[in-house]
């Protein structure tokens, strides 16, 4: 299969063509770009502030950059330039496909690395039982908040979970339970003493991403 690395676009703002409308996204590439992995990377709730800008988001982004991936962050339908409203969690997960799909389509050859924080990382897992990712990245995964959205899917690829001691959003006592739960384990990484939000703590969540998934980079 060719390489069509030429078509994925780097460092700019995208608009795709979701469900919804069209979907204002972000794209990275790295310095370093053998890297055969590429990730998405899903924001907070909209309904609460959240957008692609988030400083957890963002330094997801930029630690998978690091890693040498190609990125793409984006708003949900109603967030910044995304057109439509708030999904239910239902629509969200539809526009987190249709970001997959769009970078798929650009990257054939490449690994998917899907991430996402509080309830992006609950859109990740939804969307995850419906595309072939190979990895996923979960920071505050909110497991027991969304009973009409049935119970968070239980992983069937490495998986690794970031979470915040003193979470006063997401309970780490649920995370915890919900990774012993799952076969395979996600690795789970507690903060001692971070919040939700990892207020002065990005830098040692950057550093747990690079130490967690360094040696997990295909090349080539």
């Amino acid at each position: 299969m060719a390489d069509t690395s030429e078509e994925f676009p780097c460092n700019v703002s995208v608009a795709l063509s979701g469900p919804a409308g069209s979907l204002e996204a972000l794209t990275t590439c790295p310095t370093d770009g053998t890297a055969r992995a590429s990730a998405v990377i899903c924001h907070p709730h909209p309904q609460h502030g959240g957008s692609m800008h988030n400083k957890v988001v963002h330094t997801l982004a930029r630690s998978f950059a690091e890693l040498g991936l190609r990125t793409v962050r984006f708003n949900f339908r109603g967030v910044g330039a995304s057109a439509g409203e708030y999904g239910g969690g239902v629509g969200e997960t539809q526009d987190v496909l249709t970001v997959l799909r769009w970078l798929r389509a650009r990257r054939p050859q490449d690994e998917m690395w899907l991430a996402g924080f509080s309830f992006g990382a609950f859109m990740a897992l939804r969307a995850a039982s419906e595309f072939a990712v190979t990895r996923l990245i979960l920071v505050a995964p909110p497991v027991d908040f969304y009973p009409e959205l049935g119970p968070p899917s239980i992983p069937t690829v490495p998986t690794l979970v970031l979470q915040g001691e003193e979470d006063d959003v997401v309970s780490p006592t649920a995370v915890k339970a919900w990774t012993e739960q799952a076969a395979p384990a996600p690795t789970l990484r507690m903060f001692p003493g971070a919040g939700h939000f990892f207020h002065g703590r990005l830098n040692e969540l950057r550093t747990a991403v690079h130490q967690a998934l360094a040696a997990e980079v295909p090349r080539g």
